[in-house]
């Protein structure tokens, strides 16, 4: 018995239910963000962001009404690895100068597979023929842009804030050695 051969519209339907599930993940992960930053401009991206993810899953389930297929959601591997590594980094560096800064970068890795996913169903909802579907995975695709634009700009603030240690270590350079080439230490 021969297997029914893949299509584009598979590819697009099963790339939709990823999407869906990485997406209701972000919302998750932006409001646990939020709690955790100190920097009030990056606690209101993550607020802000996490307001729009919620539109954007509500913007999904209407391109599954246009695809006429069910809105399911099919677990995100990617996904999974980037809110797990956010979890770590936030142990790792929760009361740590940077940890603004390790919350924004993680930010925008979960912002890049989101901009390369919705750039990837865009076009494919393009070329199926669902140029409603398009024009509404352009305007997720769009605030996707923008939100990392934003990260981009508040974490070249932040990260200031979390190199303080790093910049203080660097101030003050180890003696130099006395001509003989030994030491004060030594």
């Amino acid at each position: 018995m021969a297997t029914k051969q893949k299509t584009l519209q598979d590819a697009f339907y099963e790339t939709l239910k990823d999407v869906y599930y990485a997406e209701k993940q972000s919302v998750r992960a932006l409001k646990k963000s939020a709690k955790a930053a100190e920097h009030d401009e990056l606690k209101q991206a993550f607020e802000t962001h996490a307001e729009e993810s919620a539109n954007q899953v509500e913007r999904l389930q209407q391109v599954f009404e246009i695809i006429g297929k069910p809105a399911r959601a099919k677990t995100c591997e990617a996904m999974q690895g980037l809110t797990s590594e956010m979890e770590e980094d936030l142990e790792d560096f929760g009361d740590s100068p940077a940890a603004d800064a390790v919350l924004a970068a993680c930010a925008q890795a979960l912002e890049h597979y989101e901009i390369a996913r919705y750039g990837t169903l865009k076009t494919w909802a393009s070329q199926l023929g669902f140029d409603d579907a398009a024009k509404l995975l352009d305007e997720t695709l769009q605030e996707e842009k923008k939100t990392d634009q934003l990260l981009t700009e508040i974490a070249g603030r932040i990260n200031m804030d979390g190199s303080e240690g790093a910049a203080d270590e660097e101030a003050e350079p180890a003696p130099a050695p006395k001509k003989g080439g030994k030491s004060k230490a030594a």
